[in-house]
């Protein structure tokens, strides 16, 4: 797995394991099973309910805790600066354990509360209880008031981005800010398995649809995290690392962007 540099000297892998709408009871296992074959990052998020699950899996996988990134996310009903705080202890105690990375799940623009809501992560932060702290489908605009008004830049945008739904200049936005894109729905649901540019550079280079999607996001220096329960299904996301798109693959790749968004519209969802 290749580590991406974080604006805050942190490193998070470029792949792991999603587990939004693994059942509560069979998360554990999942989680186990995933660090088992050799995922470092589990991306975890309250309103999931499933964050025992997520660290019940940790420690019954007997892995050092040291060399794992988990994630957790603070839902939309909680905003607001005390709030958040008291959403953090609690997304702590079913764990049973500090997340590496905490996020904004959504902006919720009509709240007005993010900017509030960042102020208690940061406190966080300055109190040693999180090592990173950053955001969940954040636009432009939310993104420059955030920073203008706290001058702290998240250290991760995760947004929902696939074949079909590449976001390249909220991307290139990324990018001058020092901002890690992180994929959420990375293999866009099968959207684009079939279409030539991914099934032919699956038959070339002997690899699923679902690698070469995945392969995609990585040589653009992207964190993914796609979700899988099944160890046949996580091995194979996780052997993307033998092999590399050509410039002629990642080309006929891009032309696959038709703005199919396949979740919530970030400027209304709240």
């Amino acid at each position: 797995m290749t580590l991406l540099k974080l604006n805050d000297g942190n490193k998070i892998p470029s792949l792991g394991l999603g587990i939004w709408q693994i059942p509560a009871a069979s998360t554990g296992q999942a989680v186990a099973q995933a660090i088992g074959v050799g995922y470092r990052l589990i991306d975890g998020a309250a309103i999931y309910g499933n964050e025992e699950g997520l660290g019940e899996g940790i420690r019954t996988s007997g892995h050092d805790r040291e060399s794992l990134f988990v994630t957790t996310k603070v839902w939309n009903d909680r905003q607001g600066y005390d709030a958040t705080l008291r959403a953090f202890d609690e997304s702590v105690e079913r764990l049973g354990l500090n997340p590496d990375l905490v996020l904004i799940h959504w902006p919720c623009p009509a709240k007005n509360l993010y900017i509030d809501t960042w102020r208690a992560l940061i406190r966080l932060q300055q109190d040693g209880r999180v090592r990173s702290i950053g955001v969940s489908n954040f636009g432009p605009e939310q993104l420059e008031r955030l920073i203008g008004e706290t001058e702290v830049t998240p250290v991760v945008n995760q947004i929902e981005l696939h074949p079909r739904f590449q976001q390249a200049e909220l991307r290139a936005l990324h990018d001058r800010l020092g901002i890690v894109t992180q994929s959420w729905t990375p293999l866009g649901k099968g959207t684009a398995f079939d279409a030539p540019a991914i099934a032919e550079a699956a038959l070339r280079h002997g690899k699923t649809p679902a690698q070469v999607i995945l392969r995609w996001h990585v040589q653009l220096g992207l964190s993914a995290i796609p979700r899988s329960t099944r160890l046949q299904g996580q091995t194979e996301n996780r052997d993307i690392f033998d092999f590399a798109l050509t410039e002629d693959d990642m080309a006929a790749i891009a032309a696959l962007d038709d703005g199919r968004r396949l979740g919530p519209d970030p400027a209304f969802f709240s």
